[in-house]
Parts: structure tokens; C-alpha cells; sequence
């Protein structure tokens, strides 16, 4: 009798476990991600601002906010941050074998997004900068300059778009005016970020320049806090935002913004091993 109770309760003991290495009813449609289940315990590192730093808090992470996303790359080589939440284009320019952070990777891909432009409220200057990315992605331009920087794979296919000038308080002609077109920009490769001569290169800065080129005016480039791009926008220190920006519904009812240029989503880094 004692030998039936025993095996009767190790039956009962190893079908349990079996139950519970099964994952008691886990969804296949509906999968958890890394980040998700172990969210509770990490820090992720985010850029102040950012993409990245919204669905951070949309999905209830704790968060270490820094200045870029550099910055949070280094927060995470550090140890100072468990992972980092950043732009994936950015992700396939810094991270991985041969680059600035060897020995961290990305895994899940938290959102899917869309790169754009942004400008003055009402500007005609939006409808400038379509216009020349039309016509550059017509001739080859516009893909010739995101092979060389890698984000080819990325771009969004331009439609026809006309420059349609405004009747009255024309941002082309201020620009055209004052002789010079003023770009807001992050360090934030491969889009802008400076070369050995300490110039500004990358995918954005070099459209930038080709958009000053039909302006017939001189480029600037002014480093910017993320954080208060509209803020600068709005107050003239800049004429456009033009740094891998995500089209956010806080960005599309700030700003007039150009079509989308380039795919991208947001996504955590952490160390490899």
C-alpha cells in the first residue's frame, strides 16, 4: 500500500513539472519579448527626449535619461546601465564587430517608425525639402549618399512632390534672404556626426548640404539639445530639425514635417555575453 502512495505521488510530482516547463499556457500569437520579461530588473539608458525614452515609459521600464544616444551606448559599456534603447540605424553604425562598440548587440526591436524633417509651423521650407528629395531620389542621389552611409536598405521611396512657395513670410526666401540655412543636429551617426577634420558628415548632413546647394546659401550646423528641438525651431535659432527624427505624434502637431525618408525602429542594446 505504501509502495502505491509513493508511486502514485511521484506521478503526480513529475507531471506537474512537466505542466510548468510547458509554460502553463503561454500564447504563440502573442510571445513575450527578452526586454519585457526581464524589464523589472533592468535600467535602460535612453536619449532624453527621444523616441526611444517614450516607448521606455510606455512600457513602465526604469530608465537612466541622458543627453544622446551615444550616451547611452556608454552607460551600457560602462555597467552603469543594464541595456539601452535606441534608433536601430544608429544601432547598425555603432555597435557590433568593427565598430565603436564591439562587444554589445541588439535584440528586440521595440516599435517600427519612420524618419522625417521637421520645420517651422506653416513653413514653405518643408515643401522646399520634399521637392529636392523627390528629384534626388529620381536621379540616384539620394541612394548613392545612403550606400556610402549604410542606410540604403532604410530609405522610403519619394513621391513626386512640387515646391509650392507661401503667399506671404516665405522661410525659402528668409533663407535665401539671409545666406545661409541652419540645421539642428545631434552627434547621432550615421547621420550627423564629425570626421577627422572635425566637418560635419553623415546621411542627414550630407542631404542637408545638397538642400543648401539649391538654396544657392551656406549650411550651419548647430548642435542642439533633443530635448528642446521645437523650443529652437520656434525660437529661429535653427531653420530645420534634421537628425534621424522620428515622425511622433508630438512631432507632427509641433512642426510641419517633411515626407518620411527613411524606415527605422527603436531597439535594445546590451552586452554580448
Amino acid at each position: 500500500m505504501k509502495k502505491r502512495i509513493v508511486m502514485l505521488l511521484s506521478g503526480i510530482m513529475i507531471l506537474s513539472l512537466a505542466l510548468a516547463g510547458c509554460g502553463g499556457g503561454g500564447s504563440k500569437s502573442e510571445p513575450s519579448t527578452e526586454a519585457e520579461s526581464s524589464s523589472g530588473d533592468m535600467v535602460y539608458a535612453v536619449e532624453n527626449g527621444s523616441a526611444g525614452a517614450a516607448v521606455a515609459e510606455e512600457k513602465g521600464f526604469q530608465v537612466n535619461k541622458v543627453a544622446s544616444q551615444a550616451d547611452a551606448l556608454m552607460e551600457v559599456q560602462s555597467g552603469t546601465s543594464d541595456a539601452a534603447i535606441i534608433d536601430l540605424l544608429m544601432a547598425g553604425a555603432m555597435i557590433g564587430e568593427g565598430t565603436s562598440y564591439p562587444n554589445l548587440i541588439h535584440t528586440d526591436e521595440l516599435t517600427t517608425e519612420e524618419y522625417g524633417i521637421g520645420c517651422r509651423q506653416g513653413s514653405d521650407l518643408a515643401s522646399f525639402i520634399n521637392s529636392v528629395l523627390y528629384t534626388t531620389y529620381a536621379d540616384g542621389t539620394l541612394q548613392e549618399v545612403a550606400t556610402q552611409y549604410g542606410v540604403q536598405e532604410a530609405l522610403v521611396e519619394q513621391k513626386e512632390c512640387a515646391y509650392e512657395p507661401a503667399a506671404s513670410d516665405s522661410d525659402v526666401e528668409a533663407i535665401k534672404a539671409k545666406g545661409k540655412f541652419v540645421v539642428g543636429i545631434t552627434d547621432f551617426a550615421p547621420m550627423d556626426y564629425k570626421d577627422d577634420n572635425g566637418e560635419w558628415i553623415g546621411f542627414d548632413a550630407d542631404m542637408a548640404k545638397i538642400v543648401g546647394e539649391e538654396l544657392g546659401v551656406d549650411v550651419e550646423f548647430v548642435e542642439i539639445d533633443w530635448d528642446n528641438k521645437i523650443m529652437e525651431l520656434n525660437s529661429n535659432n535653427i531653420d530645420v530639425v534634421w537628425n534621424g527624427m522620428t515622425l511622433t505624434d508630438e512631432v507632427t502637431s509641433s512642426m510641419s514635417c517633411t515626407n518620411p525618408y527613411c524606415n527605422n525602429a527603436q531597439v535594445v542594446v546590451v552586452p554580448a555575453e
